[in-house]
């Protein structure tokens, strides 16, 4: 399957390597400043929703992107960073809701709409591949639509008050933590950047010295080191490490452990 909306780079800049990927993308607020991995992104429009995972870059303003299919396609960063947002779609369709419902229907209007079909599409949903300013100032516009259309459905910013809350529920401290958990799953996930998939181990019960955090599991790379400590699943274990938000691949697990030291297996009883 192909997509009619993808526009090619004519030339396409690779990366040297990950580590420049992974600079670049936290230069464009693609990774947090903490990101030692590169990851899957989302690509939404018109109803779609499609993984995706960035190849290479025109300028520094566009970067490239590849789909399943290995289409590429040219996109904004920031532009690319809203569709990460869970409200992203709903926006949208916020958006194209409003504008139905505010434009009076003429003859010469219906016409129009049977005549360029593509045209009344790309109402209906921002278009990513427009000009830098256009892409930047797409997400301001479907918010301030949204915000007309609260007081027609009191229920969306509830639902939206519930979900803020959601994401700030958790205050992650920016030093390094003592934690003991037990070993929930060793498990793996894709690397694309490599043949073989990456080692991960999986922690539950998860308990912070001196705060209280709403964490039930975190992950870790399983590194050579972790391996020389021959763990097991139901292992209870102690480390110091810092806590960082980062979802793992293909798993609900939504916080990772960075650099853990000092990792030792305990009394399950203690």
């Amino acid at each position: 399957m192909t997509y009619s909306f993808v526009v090619e780079p004519l030339a396409v800049q690779d990366f040297d390597s990950e580590d420049e990927l992974i600079e670049r993308c936290k230069e464009w607020n693609l990774l947090s400043g903490t990101a030692t991995r590169v990851k899957t992104y989302l690509y939404k429009r018109q109803g779609l929703t499609l993984t995706c995972e960035i190849v290479g870059y025109v300028d520094n303003q566009t970067v490239v992107i590849q789909f399943e299919n290995k289409q590429q396609h040219c996109i904004h960063p920031a532009y690319l960073k809203e569709m990460q947002t869970a409200g992203f779609g709903q926006r949208a369709s916020a958006a194209a809701d409003a504008k139905a419902e505010d434009a009076p229907e003429t003859p010469e209007e219906t016409i129009s709409e049977e005549a360029a079909p593509e045209e009344q599409q790309d109402q209906a949903a921002p278009v990513e591949d427009t000009a830098s300013g256009e892409i930047l100032s797409a997400p301001e516009n479907i918010v301030s639509v949204k915000n007309e259309s609260e007081n027609q459905t009191p229920e969306i910013p509830q639902k939206k008050a519930a979900g803020s809350k959601k994401k700030t529920a958790v205050q992650l401290p920016e030093d390094k933590l003592a934690v003991t958990a037990v070993i929930k799953e060793f498990t793996t996930v894709p690397n694309h950047f490599s043949d073989n998939d990456d080692e991960v181990i999986i922690y539950e019960a998860v308990s912070v010295e001196g705060h209280d955090l709403a964490i039930e599991e975190v992950w870790s790379s399983h590194s050579a080191t972790l391996k020389k400590l021959e763990l097991s699943v139901g292992d209870k274990v102690s480390f110091e490490a810092k806590i960082v938000a980062k979802k793992l691949t293909q798993h609900p697990v939504k916080y990772k452990i960075n650099n853990p030291s000092k990792m030792k297996k305990i009394d399950p009883d203690s």
